[in-house]
């Protein structure tokens, strides 16, 4: 902001101080409130820089402070995850292991089909005459469980009712996952 437009400031404060209201009658008055608004617009627009550096730097010391918090707490996870995987291999029921401060909880998915390539299954699916699992792509949720999982030559893959290999399907590994409460 030039001094020129400190001092157009200046008379804004000194006229909002005035209980006389002024008025424009002329086309002087209408330029001197130009100039008026003109001096407002450049401080308003400094404010909003000044607050946007303000919010930036902010942003960057949250996202700082942020970080290491989350480090640390993935080390703690992964510090409860590694007991708690021991716990459950010495004893299978040991879903849930509970503090009062937190608590470590396992969940067991079985191995289950999972979807490889769409179009392969789409087209196993056409071919097959399965068309009550044909939406606009497969039906995943319904043709998945007409589906099973056999061992062949020491490979798990993934059959239909009839005993064929279904394309474009593999088989998803058993996993536990773990959850951290508090």
């Amino acid at each position: 902001m030039n001094s020129l437009q400190q001092i157009e400031l200046m008379e804004v404060e000194e006229i909002q101080s005035q209980e006389k209201r002024f008025e424009i009658t002329d086309l002087e008055s209408l330029n001197w409130a130009f100039r008026k608004i003109s001096a407002l617009k450049e401080e308003e627009k400094n404010i909003k820089q000044l607050a946007d550096v303000e919010r930036e730097r902010i942003a960057e010391w949250e996202k700082s402070e942020l970080s290491t918090i989350e480090n640390s707490m993935s080390f703690f996870k992964s510090l409860i995850q590694k007991y708690h995987s021991e716990q459950l291999a010495a004893d299978p029921k040991a879903k849930t292991i509970s503090t009062p401060y937190g608590k470590s909880k396992t969940r067991k998915s079985n191995e289950a089909p999972e979807k490889a390539d769409e179009e392969k299954l789409l087209q196993y699916v056409i071919d097959n005459d399965l068309v009550d699992y044909i939406k606009q792509s497969v039906k995943w949720a319904d043709v998945k469980k007409t589906f099973k999982i056999v061992e062949i030559s020491g490979e798990k893959v993934v059959v239909d009712e009839n005993g064929q290999l279904v394309p474009g399907v593999t088989v998803k590994p058993e996993s536990i996952t773990y959850s951290v409460e508090v």
